[in-house]
């Protein structure tokens, strides 16, 4: 199935709501065109374009992810429990938003998870 342009950019607007709504969440622009989701410096989720996201994930998670046809290892960085979604035309939006949210609480500073693991 082609994805729109116009999906596309939903998916990536979807995609910036969820992670800035994130404590001390930031959007940055890198290499020229690749948005990337960071908290004090560090990224945590790429949405790329709109069409796939890239989070750091749970190791107890990745067997189950990786063994998903959505889910692949992210080029250069899997060893660190990276992985790629490829979002469908219609994603699951409550499981991109707890893999932001995994992402986010692995890379952030204690006090800044705590803030979102406890509600």
């Amino acid at each position: 199935m082609v994805t729109t342009a116009k999906t596309l950019a939903k998916n990536l607007e979807r995609m910036r709501s969820i992670a800035l709504a994130l404590p001390e969440a930031t959007e940055e622009l890198t290499w020229g065109t690749d948005v990337n989701f960071r908290v004090r410096k560090k990224i945590f989720a790429f949405p790329g374009q709109g069409g796939s996201l890239m989070v750091k994930a749970d190791r107890d998670e990745l067997p189950a992810l990786l063994a998903d046809p959505r889910f692949r290892p992210a080029p250069y960085l899997a060893r660190g429990g990276w992985v790629v979604m490829e979002l469908a035309s219609a994603p699951d939006w409550a499981e991109v938003e707890e893999l932001i949210h995994t992402s986010y609480c692995l890379i952030a500073p204690k006090t800044l998870a705590a803030q979102v693991t406890s509600g």
